[in-house]
C-alpha cells in the first residue's frame, strides 16, 4: 500500500511539473505582431469616436483592447512611415520634410535599423509587409526586401488607382522582387495577401506583419456595394466612407484569420492612421486642423491597441502621449530583443503606458515643409503645453514667423491662444524645437512640388533595375 501511495505521489509530482513547464513554455512564447496603418483616416471617422461610418472591427480592437487617445504621427505619410520603421525622427535622415513622389530619387537609407531587421535578430523568421511602402522605390536598396522583410505584396507609391493599380501610367502592384499579376480592388488585395502571409507561417513560429492600407487616401474610388451603404452622404464624402468601411471589413477578415489559428489572445495588434484626415472629406472630430497642418487634427491620430495576453485589454482609454517613433523600442520589449538599437532612438518603450501606466513627460517634435509656400511648420508638445511655430524657410526671400501657444492639457481643441501672456514658455519651447532642428542633415527630401530635384523618369512597372 505504501509503495502504491509513493508511486501515486511521484505521478502527481510529474504531472504538476509537466504542467508548470507547459505554462512556462507558453508564457515564454513570443507573440505575433501586427501593425495596421490607415492612410489619411480622420480622427472622428471610426465608430468608437461617434462616426456614422461602420467600423465594427476597428471598434473591436478599441473596446476589447485599448483606445489610444493621444497617439501622434507626422502631418503626412512618408515621414510617419519612416519614423515608425526606425524609432527615430526622420529629420535625422532626410525624410521628415515631405513625402516621396513617384520620380524622386530618394528613400529610407539602408543604414537605418528597421523594425523588420530588429525582429529578425529577435527570432522572427517570418516578416511581412502588405500594402503601401512609400519609402523609396527607384533603387533596390530602398525596397522592403532590403529593409528586413521576407514577404511583400503591395504598391511602392502612394495614390495608386484602386481598381487598376496604376500610378503615372505604370501599374504599381508588387510582390517581393517582381511585379504582381494579381487584380482586384486594392483594399481587398491587401486583405487577401495578409491572410495568405498569416496562413503560410507555421503555428509554432511567431510572425511580424505590417499592413499599411492605401485607404482611405485618394483617389476616391470605392465599390458600388459599399457606396450604397451611405445614402445620407454625397460625392467624395460618400465614397470616402465606403473606402473606410471596406478597409474595416478586411481588418475583420484578418482578425478572424488570426482567431481561427487560435492566436488572437497572444497577437499584439496596433492600429493607427499615418496622419489626420483630409479636410474636404474626413472628420477629425473636435480637433483643430487636418492633414498637412501641425494642429492636433493633423498629428493626434485615431489609434487602438489589442493584446489580451499582454494585459492590453478591457477597453481602457489611454490618455498618455505616445506615437509613431515609440513603436520600434516598444516592440523590442515585446519581442524580448536583447541586441543593440544600432542608431540613437528618439522613441521610448511605451508598453507600461499601453497597459494603463504613466509615462514620463517629454518634448514631442513635429516638423514639415512640404508645399510650394516655402514655410517651415513646427510644433512642440509637452503634457501641459503646445507651441506652434510657423516661419518662412531659409530659402524663402521674405522673413516671417507666427507663434501660437496653447495649454493643451486643458484646451485640446486649440481654441485659446496664450503666447503673449506666457513668453517664458514660448521661449523654452522654441529652444526645444531648435534642439531637434539641429538633427537636420543636409540631404533633405525636396518639397513635393520641386519635381526636378532628385528626380528621374517613370520606370516600367515601378520596378528598379539598379
Amino acid at each position: 500500500m505504501g509503495t502504491n501511495i509513493k508511486m501515486a505521489f511521484v505521478m502527481v509530482l510529474s504531472f504538476l511539473s509537466a504542467a508548470v513547464c507547459g505554462i512556462t513554455k507558453e508564457s515564454n512564447t513570443k507573440p505575433n505582431i501586427i501593425i495596421i496603418l490607415a492612410d489619411d483616416l480622420g480622427y472622428g471617422d471610426v465608430g468608437f469616436h461617434g462616426s456614422d461610418i461602420k467600423t465594427p472591427h476597428i471598434d473591436r480592437l478599441a473596446t476589447e483592447g485599448v483606445q489610444l487617445d493621444q497617439f501622434y504621427a507626422c502631418p503626412m505619410c512618408s515621414p510617419t512611415r519612416a519614423g515608425l520603421m526606425t524609432g527615430r525622427y526622420p529629420i535625422r535622415f532626410g525624410l521628415m520634410r515631405a513625402v516621396i513622389p513617384p520620380q524622386r530619387e530618394l528613400g529610407m537609407p539602408p543604414e537605418e535599423f528597421t523594425i523588420a531587421e530588429m525582429l529578425a535578430e529577435a527570432g522572427y523568421k517570418y516578416r511581412g509587409i502588405v500594402g503601401k511602402w512609400h519609402l523609396g522605390h527607384r533603387q533596390k536598396k530602398w525596397l522592403p526586401a532590403n529593409q528586413g522583410f521576407t514577404f511583400y505584396e503591395g504598391c511602392h507609391n502612394g495614390a495608386v488607382d484602386y481598381f487598376t493599380q496604376d500610378r503615372a501610367g505604370e501599374r504599381d502592384w508588387q510582390e517581393i522582387g517582381k511585379p504582381s499579376q494579381k487584380e482586384g480592388y486594392s483594399t481587398d488585395l491587401i486583405g487577401d495577401a495578409s491572410l495568405e502571409f498569416i496562413n503560410s507561417v507555421p503555428k509554432d513560429e511567431p510572425f511580424f506583419l505590417y499592413i499599411p492600407f492605401t485607404a482611405p487616401h485618394s483617389p476616391f474610388q470605392a465599390k458600388p456595394k459599399d457606396i450604397a451603404k451611405y445614402p445620407n452622404r454625397n460625392g467624395d464624402k460618400q465614397i470616402y466612407a465606403a473606402m473606410v468601411d471596406c478597409m474595416d471589413q478586411n481588418i475583420g477578415r484578418i482578425i478572424e484569420g488570426i482567431k481561427k489559428r487560435g492566436q488572437l489572445e497572444n497577437t499584439f495588434i496596433l492600429f493607427f492612421s499615418d496622419n489626420g484626415g483630409v479636410k474636404k472629406v474626413a472628420s477629425n472630430g473636435n480637433l483643430r486642423g487636418s492633414k498637412l497642418t501641425v494642429y492636433q487634427g493633423g498629428i493626434n491620430v485615431v489609434a487602438a491597441a489589442h493584446w489580451p495576453a499582454g494585459n492590453i485589454s478591457g477597453g481602457k482609454i489611454i490618455t498618455e502621449r505616445m506615437g509613431y517613433i515609440d513603436v520600434l523600442p516598444t516592440l523590442m520589449e515585446i519581442a524580448n530583443y536583447s541586441g543593440n538599437s544600432k542608431n540613437e532612438l528618439d522613441g521610448i518603450n511605451i508598453l507600461d503606458g499601453l497597459k494603463g501606466g504613466k509615462l514620463d513627460n517629454r518634448e514631442w517634435f513635429t516638423y514639415l515643409d512640404q508645399n510650394a509656400e516655402k514655410k517651415e511648420k513646427f510644433a512642440m508638445n509637452t503634457n501641459q503645453w503646445k507651441l506652434i511655430w510657423q516661419r518662412n524657410a531659409p530659402d524663402n526671400e521674405i522673413s516671417s514667423e507666427n507663434i501660437e501657444l496653447f495649454r493643451i492639457n486643458e484646451d485640446k481643441t486649440e481654441s485659446i491662444e496664450l503666447s503673449e501672456k506666457k513668453q517664458d514658455i514660448v521661449n523654452s519651447l522654441k529652444s526645444g524645437i531648435d534642439r531637434f532642428y539641429k538633427f537636420k542633415i543636409a540631404n533633405q527630401n525636396p518639397r513635393y512640388y520641386e519635381k526636378n530635384d532628385m528626380s528621374g523618369p517613370v520606370i516600367p512597372n515601378w520596378q528598379p533595375t539598379k
